[in-house]
């Protein structure tokens, strides 16, 4: 998986990064000629060109088979050994130490992961960030994929693989699970397709720029649980809260609704046509990277919502949740029950009073 990075580019001077107008502008020019042009589109040449154009190997299927699988254990044994422990520990309120163990898992995996990405955008020769249409250069059908960025690509499609199951059976469920899993989904698609038709360049542009708010959401929701353990008030993870929340909205806004647009989607709309005027699976890659920028959108609702809440109540909590009713009768129903939870096999997953399934101390109503 290592060879030559298509990075090295032919001297040019560095496109400036565009507006949104001048995005809609040429994105749509281009794709609309570009559908024009498609006179022989349909499924035979998408099959045809699948076979021809998609490079992936049984052994890097198996690998990241057998690393989703090692995340979900590592998970579950960190969340034994050390989350609950330390959650109990810090005596937080029972529908607080039922949600930290997710929260302190995301937050290691994501400032793991978003390091590697900073490492290899800002830290190597590699000019995607700055220089966003040097995705496509010298791109080439079947090219070697460098080491350092095929790491990247295990790590990140194998918990994402890993993802889908844990929101289904491990994570609390919230109001936006379903779509958490349909984001999921279409991210551990673009991830494997991109790696088998080596636009690879590109997708780790796009895993920089999401992963930094899931590390700033993971730690505002820690300190949320934290400011009342004990009982008591903690001032100290107060203010880290409201300052991780402002970080957080601010952030959510520049790198997915700022820099992915016109970092990204120009690159891949326009620039790529370009560089690679054949350029396979075109509409198909674009379509899922519009998909990721509407759940974006849609979102950034979420933390309107949460932004007014917090200038109304002055109180800084995830609006994802469901009422807080619902989890102080599950997180209760964990000490109501200990023999039901014992009985069970698999650690955390037993049934409340009411019948329904508990996944964390949380009650689950999984509607998709």
């Amino acid at each position: 998986m290592s060879g030559q990075s298509m990075d090295a580019a032919p001297a040019a001077e560095v496109e400036p990064m565009p507006g949104y107008l001048d995005l809609m502008s040429r994105a749509s020019t281009v794709m609309l000629g570009a559908w024009r042009d498609c006179r022989s589109c349909g499924l035979e040449l998408s099959k045809r060109t699948l076979l021809d154009n998609a490079y992936i190997t049984w052994t890097e299927i198996a690998l990241f088979l057998f690393s989703a699988f090692l995340w979900t254990q590592v998970r579950r044994g960190l969340t034994e050994s050390l989350f609950q422990p330390l959650a109990q520990w810090c005596r937080l309120l029972p529908k607080d130490a039922a949600k930290m163990p997710e929260s302190a898992w995301k937050l290691v995996f994501y400032t793991m992961s978003w390091s590697y990405s900073t490492y290899l955008l800002f830290f190597t020769s590699y000019s995607f960030f700055h220089d966003p249409p040097s995705v496509f250069y010298n791109w080439q059908s079947g090219m070697s994929v460098p080491a350092d960025i095929a790491i990247a690509y295990l790590i990140q499609g194998s918990f994402y693989g890993h993802s889908i199951y844990a929101t289904l059976y491990m994570d609390a469920w919230r109001k936006d699970s379903a779509v958490m899993v349909v984001h999921h989904i279409i991210t551990l698609a673009l991830i494997s397709f991109s790696y088998a038709f080596r636009y690879h360049n590109v997708g780790i542009l796009v895993l920089f720029l999401h992963d930094i708010n899931d590390i700033q959401l993971e730690f505002t929701k820690l300190n949320i649980y934290m400011k009342s353990r004990d009982g008591g008030y903690h001032l100290l993870n107060d203010v880290l809260s409201n300052m991780g929340s402002v970080s957080f909205s601010i952030t959510w806004f520049w790198f997915r609704l700022y820099w992915f647009p016109l970092k990204v989607l120009y690159a891949t709309c326009v620039s790529s046509l370009q560089s690679v005027p054949n350029i396979p699976f075109y509409f198909f890659f674009n379509t899922l990277l519009l998909a990721l920028l509407l759940m974006n959108i849609y979102w950034f609702l979420f933390i309107v919502v949460f932004v007014v809440k917090v200038l109304k109540v002055k109180e800084v909590n995830d609006v994802r949740e469901y009422e807080d009713e619902d989890g102080s009768k599950a997180a209760s129903g964990l000490h109501r029950e200990p023999q039901a939870e014992n009985n069970d096999g698999d650690a955390g997953h037993h049934i409340s009073a009411r019948g329904k399934p508990v996944q964390n101390g949380v009650t689950k109503e999984k509607h998709l």
